[in-house]
């Protein structure tokens, strides 16, 4: 299965095989040269429609109201993609004739795959604009679904994806592509990468299903998984979504996620979907819940966070895939919808669900299970981020209030193991899992690297210490010096004070910058004033972060611990080494002698906690 030299050609005619005696396509030639190529052959659509029982005026009728869509040249081609994804989806309807009932005519049979015309051409000419030519699309009855683009090994498909974004353009063939629902990019070495239309050349996405079969080239093992019939209609209908200006597909993870979530939802069973953070688990909730609503005529799906913002941002996620949902003001105003037929789709707070001047929880929660639900329907709760809710009063709350629910939880957090424990008490086994790794390996998050960093620590001198600390503390008894040595009498509470760590913050970020910037090359290292190798980052400087930072000379004013100006001015050494890691804050000791009142050590510590 040597494929270093194979020509493109090759490569081509072993997929169009592929298509053709394994998938069942009809293989309609080499289109080259016909003068007439469009993405709605009327010739292929005619035919399958009257197949399907429709009149002549019907077919006719259809077809002009979807080239309309196809073509209207005031909009983009998101807009007008989108216009024709919701023909293909929900039908066209029409009416030939005044006084007639209105039919939908159905361009695709969603339900039986294998009823419909699924045809492969190579070589499509494409004219209008700078003639282009796509080495293989697949048409579903005479409508043009997906553009395949073959690159041979020696080649990257990097060149395939920029040829297919170049090929949407104006200048060359973007009204081909109105109807297209995927792309995609192959070559042996590489294998397959997909997208839709409008997707950035660094978001298209890689197939990844039966790692362990490698008796076949990766590119006809994942054309074979995503083209087979069933599935591609199963793509196109369940997982597209057109979010606020950008067309989308799911990754791999977010379809076998959601396939495994149809299963349990069948079953009326919930369960945990535990993707890593930032794999789009909202994708997975908006797919998922308008799969619900529209497959189950009685279901409901309320969507629950516990923060303000996630509240704001699943709101915002749902109104820009096009899906109307309602955020809940109250607790009563969540009460009252679930109590309504409409809205099907909500949101909202679990803070909602609690009720203030509860004395006895236990006896409350009782009450509540022997009360008649207040919700109408099949409900269907997903719960955000599972993992922080479970085990608290409000979700006791919920959960009696709402008996009859099925609960989903999501989450990506690494579980302690008595909160995994908890977790899969309250919702059940987990539904489909991606972890960190697999994130890591596909690309979808960045590796996370931790860097030990020891940093020196060591006091200037312990006897200017001592001296300081007897001089403002000479008001005090031995009881108190006592708590307060107990108080910062070690290196861990300075160390882990806030002034430090407000000064080793800019560093760290600094530094951070100055990687993103690339500047990763090997510097020979300099020689600091004591001749010794200075080190990168908080360790640049061979010096104590007690003893003082040379690169940033300070006023007297901000040496920590302080003295007085006039001790000072008086004796220069009598001001202690400075904290390199620091913090300046202009403090006010108590300036005349004589004891402190408990409630004034009170005060002196609260002002020195941060800065000792």
């Amino acid at each position: 299965m040597n494929s270093i030299g194979k020509s493109e050609r090759e490569t081509q005619n072993r997929v169009i095989a592929l298509f053709r005696d394994e998938l069942e396509y009809r293989y309609l030639g080499d289109h080259s040269d016909r003068p007439d190529n469009s993405n709605i052959d009327g010739n292929l659509l005619t035919a399958y429609l009257a197949g399907a029982g429709y009149s002549s005026d019907q077919i006719s009728r259809a077809i002009y109201l979807l080239r309309k869509e196809a073509e209207n040249p005031n909009r983009s081609l998101y807009e007008n993609n989108q216009a024709v994804y919701a023909l293909l989806r929900y039908g066209v309807k029409v009416k030939t004739e005044a006084g007639q009932n209105t039919v939908t005519v159905e361009l695709i049979n969603w339900t039986q795959a294998e009823k419909n015309d699924f045809a492969i051409v190579e070589e499509v000419t494409l004219r209008g604009g700078f003639e282009r030519r796509p080495d293989l699309v697949l048409y579903i009855n005479g409508i043009a679904i997906a553009v395949i683009e073959l690159k041979k090994s020696c080649v990257s498909i990097s060149e395939g994806i920029r040829q297919l974004l170049s090929n949407q353009l104006p200048e060359f063939n973007q009204w081909f592509f109105t109807t297209v629902q995927i792309v995609f990019a192959g070559s042996d070495s590489e294998g397959l990468k997909y997208g839709t239309i409008g997707t950035e050349e660094k978001m298209f996405l890689k197939w990844k299903e039966d790692e362990q079969d490698d008796t076949r080239y990766k590119l006809d093992k994942y054309l074979l998984k995503m083209c087979r019939k069933d599935r591609l209609i199963e793509l196109i209908h369940d997982f597209v979504l057109f979010d606020g200006g950008r067309k989308k597909l799911p990754r791999v993870h977010q379809y076998f996620g959601i396939k495994a979530s149809q299963a349990r939802v069948r079953q009326y069973l919930g369960g945990i979907i535990w993707h890593t953070q930032g794999s789009g688990k909202s994708i997975v909730m908006v797919l998922l819940a308008k799969w619900i609503l529209e497959n189950l005529s009685k279901a409901r799906v309320l969507i629950l966070t516990d923060r303000e913002e996630l509240d704001k941002q699943i709101e915002q996620v749902f109104g820009a895939s096009g899906e109307t949902i309602h955020r809940t003001s109250s607790g009563r105003d969540l009460l009252e919808k679930l109590g309504q037929a409409a809205p099907r789709l909500l949101c909202s707070l679990i803070h909602k669900f609690g009720k203030k001047g509860v004395d006895d929880f236990d006896a409350f929660i009782e009450e509540l299970k022997n009360l008649p639900s207040p919700a109408i329907g099949e409900i269907f709760v997903f719960v955000d981020e599972c993992h922080r809710t479970q085990s608290g009063r409000l979700h006791k709350t919920m959960k009696a209030l709402l008996p009859g629910a099925v609960f989903i939880g999501f989450t990506g957090t690494p579980l302690l193991k008595a909160d995994k424990e908890t977790t899969l008490e309250t919702f059940g086994s987990y539904i489909h899992t991606y972890k960190f790794k697999e994130a890591v390996e596909d690309e979808v998050v960045l590796d996370l690297v931790y860097e030990a960093r020891d940093i020196e620590q060591a006091l200037g001198s312990q006897d200017k210490i001592d001296a300081w600390f007897e001089k403002k503390t000479e008001g005090l008894n031995d009881w108190q010096k006592a708590a307060l040595r107990e108080q910062w009498g070690t290196m861990q509470k300075v160390l882990s004070s806030r002034c430090r760590g407000n000064r080793a913050a800019p560093e760290r970020s600094a530094q951070q910058q100055e990687r993103r910037r690339g500047n990763h090359r090997q510097q020979r290292p300099q020689q600091d004033h004591q001749g010794a190798p200075q080190r990168s980052g908080l360790l640049r400087q061979n010096v104590s972060p007690l003893e003082g930072n040379p690169r940033r000379p300070q006023s007297k004013a901000a040496q920590l611990p302080r003295v007085s100006q006039e001790d000072s001015r008086t004796d220069p050494q009598a001001a202690p080494a400075r904290h390199r890691l620091g913090h300046t804050q202009k403090t006010r000791y108590p300036r005349q002698a004589g004891a402190l009142q408990q409630p004034d050590l009170a005060h002196w510590l609260r002002q020195h906690r941060d800065c000792a």
